[in-house]
C-alpha cells in the first residue's frame, strides 16, 4: 500500500513530540529524526518552509496491536495536554471489530489509534482520510494512477471514494468531499523502473503537472528511482521503485 507518507509540520519540535508521545505509546520506534526530517517507519514529518506549505485537514488511522494499546494513545496524549477528537470506543459504522480513539495533532490535523480485525500489515499507518475540492475529479486522478501503484477502487460513493491495497498488505485511503487537504506527500512502491516510467507518462498524457520526472534520487539512497506528479488538489504522490534486492 503506502510506501510512505510524509506531512509537512509549522512547527517541527512541537509535532515531533506530539507524535514521539502518541507513537510511543502504540510501541512505533522512531527511525530517523535528523535535519531533515522525522521518521517512523513508514510515516514522516518535515518543516514546512513556509506556513502556507503546512499539511491541514487530514486523518491519519495509525495501527494499534490491541485495544489496550488504543486506550494508552489517548491516555498518553490527553495527559500531556493534546486535544481530544473522539475518545476510545467501538466504531461499528466502520466496521464490527472497529475500536478506535482521535487526538489532533499541533496543525489540527486529526491522528486516530485503530484497531480492528483486517488491519493494514507491513507498515503503520492503517489508514487516511483526505479531504478534496471534487470527489470525482480526485477519484479519476488516483483510478488513472492505480494499475501502476497496486491499488483497487474498493468503494464508490457520490460523496467519498476508497482506495485500497493488494489483500496481502491491505490499508486504504478515503478521498472525502470538503475544504481540501493540503501539503500532503503519498508515495507508493513500484516493482520496476519502467512501472515508474509508465505511471508518469500516463498521468501526464492524462492532462495531470509533474513535480519531478522520473530518475534516479540518490540523496535518499543509491537506486531510488522515483517519480511525482501532482494530485488535483495539488498535493505531491510519487511511485518509487528502491531498487534493493530481496531479503
Amino acid at each position: 500500500m503506502f510506501d510512505h507518507v510524509t506531512i509537512r509540520v509549522f512547527d517541527r519540535a512541537a509535532s515531533e513530540r506530539f507524535y514521539l508521545i502518541t507513537l510511543g505509546a502504540l510501541e512505533i520506534e522512531q527511525d530517523h529524526s535528523g535535519v531533515g526530517f522525522a521518521e517512523w517507519n513508514d510515516f514522516s514529518l518535515a518543516a514546512a518552509e513556509r506556513p502556507s506549505e503546512t499539511t491541514e485537514r487530514l486523518h491519519i488511522g495509525f495501527v494499534a496491536p490491541t485495544r489496550e494499546h488504543v486506550d494508552k494513545f489517548w491516555r498518553a496524549g490527553v495527559d500531556a495536554g493534546y486535544r481530544g477528537d473522539g475518545p476510545p470506543g467501538p466504531r461499528p459504522q466502520y466496521r464490527d471489530e472497529y475500536y478506535g480513539a482521535f487526538l489532533l495533532d499541533p496543525d489540527g490535523n486529526s491522528a486516530e489509534a485503530v484497531h480492528h480485525d483486517l488491519l493494514r500489515r507491513g507498515g503503520v499507518i492503517d489508514h487516511l482520510w483526505i479531504r478534496v475540492h471534487d470527489v470525482a475529479a480526485a477519484k479519476a486522478f488516483y483510478e488513472a494512477l492505480a494499475p501502476y501503484a497496486g491499488l483497487h477502487l474498493r468503494r464508490d460513493l457520490p460523496d467519498r471514494a476508497q482506495f485500497a491495497g493488494g489483500a496481502e498488505h491491505r490499508g486504504s485511503f478515503s478521498l472525502v468531499g470538503g475544504a481540501p487537504t493540503r501539503a500532503l506527500h503519498m508515495a507508493f512502491g513500484a516493482s520496476s523502473d519502467e512501472t515508474v516510467d509508465a505511471f508518469h507518462d500516463a498521468l501526464l498524457r492524462a492532462g495531470y503537472t509533474s513535480n519531478g520526472p522520473p530518475g534516479e534520487r540518490t540523496v535518499y539512497h543509491p537506486g531510488y528511482y522515483a517519480a511525482f506528479v501532482l494530485d488535483p488538489d495539488a498535493n505531491n504522490i510519487e511511485l518509487v521503485n528502491h531498487n534493493r534486492p530481496e531479503r
